[in-house]
């Protein structure tokens, strides 16, 4: 498939050669040349401290809000979420490793009283992928609480980063070229009544109802425009339920993509630009992908 390369012996798990298709929430894409499960947190820093420098990394966690193509994907793919996976409590604070599903750190803050990240019980994604991207759900965002960041940067250096050093917004966050996330801590406030707890499970409802749950898809395929909402847009140009291949524009909220039988990731992306080429002839609005694109299209 690919040339491959020497790695370092660790204590994680080292896979050569893997279909990507288990990795991600759409169930597509190509084979990785190389899959790295870091133990924990050290074991990632020996890992990247004695690997080649120009070897190219690929992160993932639970493998949402990306579209790993057909052509697979060179160098190692980083999963976090087996290793990167601790919670600590600090008072009214919460530090998260990049690993940790969103859902799950939104119900353990709850369970301590905490609120400002019940909301995140409505992101599909980790920490990590949350960060990056400034991920949000019901009216929340992923900044809006941190206070700082932990980043690890290609020689397996661990560092702090304060808030004010990074530029973010909506779906966007300006970070450091060479550095990637590894954990963050949230400031948190105490619900004495027992509010959110009632809240986190109304939200969840309200997803069950709105969102294609239980079908493969990567979560919200495009940004909202400053005009309104993706969904509204692409269901006035009637594109619910449209399908090219064995992807298709969900019958239930029009800003997802299903994979509704054995879709690739052509499909896929073939069906996403359909999408944004109808939004744009009938509605004159450009829709910019959530979704980050991998790999390569071209099989080798």
């Amino acid at each position: 498939m690919m040339t491959m390369f020497n790695t370092p012996k660790t204590r994680g798990k080292l896979l050569f050669d893997v279909s990507l298709s288990r990795y991600n929430t759409w169930g597509v894409g190509g084979n990785a040349q190389c899959v790295f499960h870091p133990a924990d947190i050290e074991d990632l820093s020996y890992f990247l401290a004695n690997t080649e420098a120009n070897m190219p990394l690929t992160w993932l966690g639970l493998g949402s809000n990306v579209l790993i193509r057909d052509g697979g994907i060179e160098g190692v793919v980083i999963v976090t979420q087996t290793g990167l996976k601790q919670i600590r409590f600090d008072g009214h604070s919460v530090y998260a490793q990049a690993g940790v599903a969103c859902a799950k750190l939104a119900k353990a803050t709850v369970a301590k009283s905490l609120v400002g990240l019940e909301f995140m019980a409505g992101i599909p994604g980790t920490v990590g992928g949350a960060l990056a991207m400034n991920a949000g759900a019901f009216g929340g965002q992923t900044w809006q609480n941190v206070t700082h960041v932990d980043v690890i940067n290609r020689r397996g250096e661990i560092s702090t980063r304060e808030v004010s050093e990074y530029e973010y917004g909506y779906r966007h966050v300006k970070s450091f070229e060479g550095e990637w996330f590894v954990g963050a801590s949230f400031d948190l406030n105490l619900d004495e009544h027992g509010i959110k707890v009632v809240s986190i499970k109304e939200l969840l409802a309200q997803r069950a109802e709105s969102q294609p749950i239980g079908k493969k898809n990567c979560g919200s395929v495009f940004k909202n425009p400053e005009c309104g909402y993706a969904a509204s847009l692409i269901e006035h140009c009637g594109l619910k339920g449209f399908a090219i291949g064995g992807a298709c524009v969900s019958s239930k909220h029009a800003n997802f993509i299903i994979n509704a039988n054995k879709a690739t990731a052509e499909d896929i992306e073939v069906l996403m630009q359909h999408v944004q080429d109808k939004v744009k002839q009938q509605c004159n609005i450009d829709l910019v992908p959530e979704v980050k694109f991998l790999g390569n299209k071209e099989v080798k």
